[in-house]
């Protein structure tokens, strides 16, 4: 009896309570240790997948099994019996791509994985009570959601389409045969991307179980012939000096997280006594302060995920100008990047950058109408149903048209001299991670009473200017080239 109730105890909502003294004794909630603890397991388990599970020592079928077997024990001993949602969604999508036309299965499927995902955590609000726990299954399903959306639109491009209808993009990743379900499960749940993703295109994945990717990746066509550029012919390169580095990159994010962030949380933004006694520019200060110091779990989290894919030999994207091998294939955020960021767009493309292609693929390139607007919707309901999210989503659409405005009014005029160009550029990083901070505070905050608190502690100040700027400036300078900012370059619409 006392051995079936500690089974009991060891899978509750936050799954296995194996490391439960690891969480006492570091001060850190068991369900980030578990997740931790499972994505140094899986980092790991990717470097033996890499060395004994090679395509030379292993068929295909073997590889997607064992993947799947590591990426199911992963989610099982995060999440315990809540686990079962994500197999329900997945062999449930499989079932629809099995029976559903080629020239249908891309929007049952985008119903039925949309409409799950948005039950769940419909529930999760009300059960996880504005997040008490901070990882839990919706995590994984909303990564599962995208890679099970994106496989049916690409199953879709390829055997319900004529090529001559594609777009290049589409024609490349066009999937002309539906996969085992094996395949299905192995690309799914695979222990590299179940807990954190990012999500990776279904070819990339298939090429790299048989041993096909970093071969194909590392070909370069020169003028329209075959010709190679040497690359085929030289052994795999080994991922260990990146997976390295960006280890280093997550042990100081952790520390960060341990020195930094703890000592500025994200609730005293709205603590009544802080914001009676605080001056504006104190408050404007703290809030700076603190989204800084949040932004770091997520680096960890995605860099750490994508230094697992990098040991397992996935990753590689092709060879940079300088003539190396680039690891970025599922690279999820370029953290120099979004610090050094002078626009609001520039920090959003480098920012969950999967999750922008995914938007950009399954809904921005495929709606007939009204692009921008469905592509909001569409990153509002995968988020979630916190008040916060919308917040989010809705205040970055004024700030986006006025820095723009602002861009297309005023950026010639400091382009004369490096001085003025420098003068410029420090202005703009400044005001751009000030309006960062203000847009994504109730992404943080989630709640609608903490967050409409905050936005008249700050009153609405930059609500007020985007909109100011939106009807007092021109909306195209006659002296002044406007910039394409549609979607199609790379990835905008990108919300997290």
């Amino acid at each position: 009896m006392d051995k079936k109730k500690n089974i009991d105890i060891a899978f509750k909502t936050t799954g296995c309570t194996w490391l439960s003294p690891v969480s006492d004794q570091v001060g850190v909630p068991l369900d980030q240790v578990n997740f931790i603890a499972c994505q140094l397991f899986g980092l790991a388990a990717a470097f033996w997948f890499r060395l004994f599970l090679s395509p030379q020592r292993a068929t295909p079928e073997v590889r997607h099994a064992v993947a799947a077997i590591l990426g199911a024990s992963s989610v099982m001993f995060c999440f315990g019996w809540y686990a079962v949602h994500i197999f329900i969604l997945v062999l449930a999508c499989y079932g629809i791509m099995i029976k559903a036309s080629v020239r249908n299965v891309h929007r049952y499927t985008m119903v039925a994985s949309i409409g799950y995902l948005t039950a769940c955590q419909v529930s999760r609000v009300f059960i996880f009570d504005y997040g008490i726990l901070s990882t839990d299954f919706s995590g994984p399903l909303m990564m599962i959601t995208q890679k099970i959306t994106s496989l049916a639109f690409q199953v879709y491009d390829g055997m319900g389409r004529k090529q001559e209808e594609l777009k290049d993009d589409q024609r490349q990743l066009a999937v002309h045969s539906k996969p085992s379900l094996l395949e299905y499960l192995s690309y799914n749940i695979n222990f590299l991307s179940v807990l954190v993703g990012p999500c990776s295109n279904y070819k990339d994945y298939e090429e790299f179980i048989k041993g096909q990717h970093v071969q194909h990746r590392l070909k370069r066509v020169k003028d329209g012939s075959l010709q190679q550029n040497g690359w085929d012919k030289v052994p795999e390169p080994s991922p260990v000096r990146t997976v390295i580095t960006k280890v280093l990159v997550c042990v100081c994010c952790l520390l960060w997280f341990f020195i930094i962030t703890r000592a500025f949380p994200i609730k005293y933004n709205v603590d009544p006594q802080f914001i009676t006694e605080a001056s504006f520019i104190s408050r404007l200060a703290y809030a700076f302060v603190s989204i800084q110091a949040a932004r770091p779990k997520f680096y960890f989290a995605w860099t750490l995920a994508d230094a697992v894919h990098n040991a397992a030999g996935y990753g590689v994207s092709g060879v940079n100008e300088r003539g190396e091998v680039s690891w970025d294939l599922v690279s999820n955020v370029r953290i120099w990047e979004i610090e050094t960021a002078t626009s609001f767009k520039s920090f959003i493309d480098n920012w969950n950058i999967q999750t922008g292609l995914w938007l950009k693929r399954v809904c921005y390139d495929r709606a007939p109408f009204y692009r921008t607007p469905l592509t909001f919707v569409l990153s509002a309901i995968w988020h979630g149903v916190y008040p916060g999210y919308y917040f989010t989503f809705i205040t970055a659409i004024p700030i986006t048209l006025a820095a723009r405005s602002v861009r297309r009014n005023f950026r010639k005029y400091f382009l004369s001299s490096r001085q003025l160009k420098a003068c410029y550029d420090v202005v703009t990083w400044g005001a751009t991670q000030l309006t960062i901070c203000y847009t994504v505070m109730p992404f943080l905050l989630l709640a609608l009473e903490p967050t409409l608190k905050y936005y008249r502690s700050m009153y609405f100040h930059v609500h007020v200017i985007s909109i100011l700027a939106m009807i007092l400036l021109p909306g195209k300078p006659k002296s002044f080239k406007p910039e394409n900012h549609d979607l199609h370059s790379n990835n905008n619409v990108k919300e997290d």
